[in-house]
């Protein structure tokens, strides 16, 4: 099963109907699914919080909304070990590097992002939901071949 931190953009890519929704969608499914363990991180949470409210949602809504993420992604809290050693990252933006310890910390294999760039030093692989469907598709046909 693969293990993946989700990045704040592509909730946003959901949520807000941008351009590629519609392959976060599929990814959230496997999620939900239990083919994919997903977590994000916390500080990600209130994050997206802040843009929904300010999108002018109904505070019952972007409550709501939050809420059904808490259940179905788990939640990576932030300690200070986690800040310290992000400190330390060779990911120049600290909000990206605590996403990459935090990810390494919780055994992620993949950091799923629009923002490629931003992770380009991590030492957890950064994917795209593209990349993300195309590798879940080769697994499933190499497991259906293992049967035959």
């Amino acid at each position: 099963m693969k293990k993946i931190v989700i990045d704040v953009n592509i909730f946003m890519d959901f949520l807000f109907k941008r351009e590629g929704h519609e392959r976060v969608a599929e990814i959230f499914k496997q999620c939900i699914k239990g083919n994919i363990t997903a977590f994000s991180c916390a500080h990600e949470i209130t994050t997206l919080s802040y843009f929904l409210n300010k999108s002018n949602r109904e505070k019952a809504k972007v409550r709501k909304t939050i809420s059904g993420i808490m259940k179905r992604f788990k939640v990576i809290a932030t300690d200070e070990k986690t800040l310290t050693e992000a400190l330390h990252s060779d990911i120049d933006d600290f909000e990206d590097a605590v996403i990459e310890i935090s990810s390494k910390e919780n055994g992620a294999e993949y950091i799923l992002t629009r923002n490629i760039k931003d992770f380009k030093k991590s030492i957890v692989k950064p994917i795209t939901p593209e990349e993300l469907l195309a590798i879940l598709k080769n697994d499933t046909l190499g497991e259906s071949k293992k049967y035959k």
